[in-house]
């Protein structure tokens, strides 16, 4: 399992950029829509 687990993180290697500026993404936009009814 551990070696299944090495191989996946090896192969994602090119993606794991955009990956992390995506769930970056998602965490503002979810932390701006969280605090959208306090600022109107």
């Amino acid at each position: 399992m551990l070696s299944q687990i090495k191989t996946a993180a090896r192969r994602s290697s090119d993606t794991l950029l955009g990956d992390f500026i995506g769930a970056a993404a998602l965490s503002i936009i979810l932390i701006g829509a969280l605090y959208l009814p306090g600022v109107l």
